[in-house]
């Protein structure tokens, strides 16, 4: 598929996609690194050190990331940010996803994470940002109510892009939400991979 029609089609996967990355009551989280894979299985070591054999649903779609300029990243952009508390109750964001435009609204909200203890996942439109000694101040608005997260310079701000089954590899480092199956397993249709040095901070 050329470039031009991919794009669109990756933008219209994620929209439905993204929500259940983050929702409420999503899906088990699975962060860790490909152990082995082959046509139908993927089997990861988890970060916790469990090895986990997660079935490929067809059609599967696999995302990776880019790198993007926190300075670029402007009021009117649609975010999500995982953050912990930082002092005096502030929220200090751990990473920063920036969210293609035809995915804006997933999974908006602010809600509990488990990325680290006491973590928190926000999903909202940046309606202001103010550079501070500690880093950028974005003030996020979303359907509920707003958050003020400080994201610090050295925070991985990232972006997804298109990637492609056969970069699942051994070694790879991956993302991805998993449901179980009848018989208990866990299957996916989507997996985000780490490439080019560029690895899920989510």
């Amino acid at each position: 598929m050329h470039v031009r029609t991919l794009l669109p089609a990756l933008a219209l996967c994620l929209a439905a996609a993204l929500p259940a990355l983050a929702q409420t009551a999503p899906p088990t989280r699975i962060r860790g690194t490909i152990e082995a894979v082959d046509a139908h299985t993927l089997t990861v070591k988890s970060r916790d050190g469990q090895t986990i054999p997660i079935m490929l649903n067809d059609p599967l779609t696999v995302l990776s990331l880019k790198k993007v300029d926190l300075a670029s990243v402007a009021p009117g952009t649609f975010i999500g940010t995982a953050t912990r508390l930082g002092p005096g109750g502030t929220r200090v964001a751990i990473e920063v996803l920036v969210f293609p435009e035809a995915a804006r609204g997933s999974g908006e909200g602010n809600y509990p994470w488990d990325l680290e203890p006491g973590s928190m996942m926000t999903n909202a439109t940046i309606s202001g940002a103010v550079e501070k000694s500690s880093g950028r101040e974005f003030s996020l608005t979303y359907k509920d109510g707003t958050q003020t997260v400080t994201v610090p310079p050295d925070v991985p701000v990232v972006t997804f892009v298109p990637a492609a089954r056969a970069d699942l590899k051994p070694g790879a480092p991956v993302f991805l939400a998993a449901t179980r199956t009848g018989d208990g397993m866990f299957a996916a249709s989507r997996v985000i991979v780490g490439k080019d040095g560029v690895n899920p901070p989510m």
